[in-house]
């Protein structure tokens, strides 16, 4: 009992939320859906002190609990910290756009609790069979609440769609982790990678190749990513912005975990590999979000294009490449969620809207809202000297010193080609003639888009300093 007990003990939040989910799911069963906003704001009070109480953990020596299925260290604390954080802040800002569409259900927030407890079990996961419990848990979450507004045909489609594509990228994941194991002879990454180090057979290769393949998918890797603009433009919009956040997080730190942990002696075999997702990601998602009209359908190549560059760094196969990692993966969870708030702003009284020529104007009837939209646009485009231009450069500084100097100046040149289209939405705002105006929005939309634009300022010195020492602190982790 005492050595069940210290298991537990280190994965306090894990199970914190494991017993809130299943405690809310037997209290909206009983009290319906009059339930439902009581469960919403509980499931945020217990996500925010899951994260306060990991804060707390912060100076801790790494430790592995289950026999070594789990591992608690400062990349998986900082992971986990972003996770629960961005997962709050997704149940906040959609809680109105739910009630006015009449979708809200008690098991909304829960089914966010657990995708949340799959992405700390993925993002802490020292075995395979753990890698494959977190994952499949976050997906079965996820399918769910791609279809959560039953009485839309598009909600239905996008979950249908997400869930027969999730299942064959699970699939090749399974695939690739029976070759891993078969030639490894284990699942636990520490045997895997004394296997790695004494001999990179074939199988293993194989292996690496089709479990980048399945992890790939959630992150909407090219060509792996064809679900991903009917899937945020059919899924809720606050779904959306989960699926563009957390569980984006939380697969790429994954990756980095498996190539720079079990496989770090295979690098030139998965490098090239890595390297072509990015250069096609990149390709794709920014050619793509050119002919986009919808603002969701815009964001969806948006994120595949971000991919491309977070995997720039990863392919650098360095400490400094993991800590560009984390660095720009922090900033763009800041940074989508507030242009996530701009778009539940979207609201005209005769409903939600999501074209891009609705926000025409934008400037004169929403000022402030423009201001934060523009600043937040600016920032993911790269454009100095905001702080997303410091997160691309650290990204081509770390590729440049891994060797991979054409790969950087590939991404710089497509920054071009991305900042046409955020630059047309800034000039649609500003310089077109109004739309009709937006309903005024919960207060909680324009206050979560002002935060994240001031946080992309040159004036908020604080923050990048910040958050580049416990990048390098958790980088240090794997190195």
């Amino acid at each position: 009992m005492t050595s069940f007990m210290s298991n537990l003990s280190p994965i306090g939040p894990e199970v914190a939320l494991t017993l809130t989910a299943l405690a809310l799911l037997v209290g909206g069963a009983m009290r319906g859906e009059r339930a439902s906003n009581m469960i919403s704001w509980i499931s945020v009070a217990v996500l925010v002190g899951a994260a306060i109480f990991g804060l707390k953990s912060a100076g801790a020596d790494p430790v592995q609990v289950f026999g070594g299925a789990l591992i608690l260290d400062k990349l998986a604390l900082f992971a986990k910290t972003a996770i629960l954080l961005s997962a709050a802040l997704v149940l906040v800002i959609g809680a109105g756009f739910l009630q006015i569409e009449k979708i809200i259900k008690y098991e909304y927030a829960i089914l966010i609790l657990l995708a949340t407890l799959g992405m700390m079990v993925m993002v802490s996961a020292n075995d395979l069979l753990t890698l494959y419990v977190g994952l499949e848990l976050q997906s079965l979450a996820l399918y769910v609440l791609a279809a959560f507004n039953r009485s839309s045909l598009r909600a239905s489609e996008a979950g249908l769609k997400y869930f027969v594509l999730g299942a064959l990228s699970s699939g090749l994941l399974l695939y690739g982790m029976s070759m891993i194991y078969g030639f490894a002879g284990t699942t636990r990454f520490a045997g895997i990678a004394d296997a790695a180090h004494l001999d990179a057979s074939m199988g293993l290769v194989i292996g690496i190749v089709f479990v980048l393949s399945g992890l790939a998918f959630k992150i909407s890797a090219v060509p792996f990513h064809m679900w991903t603009p009917d899937v945020y433009q059919g899924a809720p919009t606050p779904v959306t912005a989960f699926f563009a956040s957390a569980p984006k997080f939380a697969a790429i730190v994954l990756i980095a975990r498996l190539l720079l942990g079990p496989f770090a002696d295979m690098m030139v075999q998965w490098q090239q590999v890595l390297v072509a997702l990015s250069v096609l990601s990149m390709t794709v998602g920014y050619f793509g979000a050119i002919m986009q009209r919808n603002i969701k359908r815009l964001m969806a190549y948006s994120s595949i294009a971000n991919m491309g560059y977070a995997m720039i760094a990863l392919a650098a196969g360095s400490q400094r490449g993991l800590e560009a990692l984390l660095l720009y993966m922090g900033l763009y969870l800041i940074t989508t969620l507030g242009m996530f708030a701009c778009i539940l702003a979207m609201r005209q009284s005769e409903g939600m809207v999501e074209n891009i020529d609705d926000l025409a104007g934008l400037s004169q009837t929403r000022p402030g809202l423009a201001l934060s939209f523009s600043l937040l646009l600016f920032s993911i485009s790269g454009l100095p000297p905001l702080a997303g231009f410091f997160g691309k450069l650290y990204i081509f500084l770390a590729a440049v010193e891994g060797g991979l100097l054409w790969l950087a100046i590939y991404g710089a040149v497509l920054s071009v080609v991305g900042a046409f289209y955020y630059l047309r939405i800034v000039k649609i705002m500003w310089f077109d003639e109004a739309a009709p105006a937006f309903v005024t929005p919960a207060f909680v939309l324009p206050l979560t888009a002002g935060v994240a634009a001031f946080f992309m300022l040159p004036g908020a010195v604080w923050l990048l300093p910040a958050l580049e020492r416990w990048a390098q602190a958790a980088s240090a982790s794997l190195f």
